[in-house]
């Protein structure tokens, strides 16, 4: 595989670049005694790897903006509470703030994945990175291509930077929320991130990708979880997070097609992710034991203790 170029992104300098890093350099990075602040990682006894995110432990939905423009202008729903309007100039302002950051990094992650696995309506996500937890994170939650896919698999159909380390000092000026922001620019295709080092923030961007761009070709895209029984027949639970979809879901009768994240076309219902994003709090082997065996190696924890 030819070196990767990531001028085209704006992010340049002298780094190294881990391109779809196997589960065995992502540990080691992550167990790197340099690693300060939240790039710190630790070894639990059950051999999962435990994170924290700092003030954030979820979204930040005040922080999100969207670029308004000739694509957006008719086809967002512009509330002002959840689809917020934003500039093409601010969000220039803040992915240089991000790339600029990035481009100083020692090593730079990047990792391909795809959402969604209908082949005909998936999405090819490329994630940047300087945190190996965080590129852990989307390697475990979105669809890992193939050895096959990866060679085949050109340029992404979306990009999100995340520069969890830098803050937006111009954000009063610029009319966002916090110095903290998630801002999508869905003509440049592009995600940044910056000032939260919550996994889901990257997570949850993406999904908001599949529910604009799904519905656009007759498809429902939906926050549900889905299981099917040994029949064919399809249960589908919806609740907001933390009303049990994961934990309705893995029944151990009925096989998993996904926890949190679906689409529903004319084949039926399918799932967007490669991994679940369960909560743990009062976690027991004897109510949820396929999530409790699950949280060995190669899995990731947040905020636990």
């Amino acid at each position: 595989m030819t070196k990767l170029d990531l001028s085209k992104y704006g992010i340049s300098g002298d780094f190294e670049i881990l391109h779809n890093p196997s589960y065995e350099v992502l540990f080691q990075e992550e167990m790197n005694p340099e690693n300060e602040g939240f790039e710190k990682a630790k070894l639990t006894d059950t051999g999962a790897v435990a994170v924290y995110t700092g003030k954030f432990t979820g979204r930040s939905p005040k922080d999100k903006f969207i670029v308004e423009d000739d694509v957006t202008k008719d086809t967002i729903w512009w509330d002002g509470t959840i689809n917020r309007p934003t500039t093409p100039e601010v969000f220039d302002y803040c992915k240089n703030l991000a790339t600029d950051r990035l481009s100083k990094a020692k090593k730079v992650y990047v990792v391909d994945t795809f959402c969604g696995t209908n082949e005909d309506t998936r999405m090819k996500v490329r994630f940047i990175m300087e945190v190996a937890w965080q590129a852990h994170f989307v390697t475990n939650m979105f669809i890992r291509p193939s050895h096959y896919e990866l060679d085949q698999y050109g340029e992404p159909d979306f990009v999100c930077i995340n520069a969890s380390k830098i803050v937006n000092d111009k954000w009063k000026e610029q009319g966002l929320h916090s110095e903290n922001f998630t801002l999508f620019d869905l003509t440049r295709k592009m995600q940044v991130i910056g000032g939260t080092w919550y996994g889901g923030e990257m997570k949850k961007g993406i999904f908001a990708l599949m529910n604009y761009y799904l519905p656009l070709r007759g498809i429902a895209s939906m926050h549900c979880s889905s299981n099917v029984g040994v029949d064919g027949d399809v249960a589908v639970f919806f609740g907001l997070s933390g009303t049990g979809k994961t934990t309705l879901s893995a029944d151990p009768k009925r096989y998993l097609i996904g926890d949190d994240e679906h689409g529903w076309d004319d084949h039926g219902v399918f799932n967007y992710e490669g991994g679940c994003y369960a909560k743990t709090v009062d976690l027991s082997k004897e109510n949820e034991p396929d999530i409790w065996r699950a949280i060995r190696r190669d899995a990731l924890l947040e905020n636990v203790t």
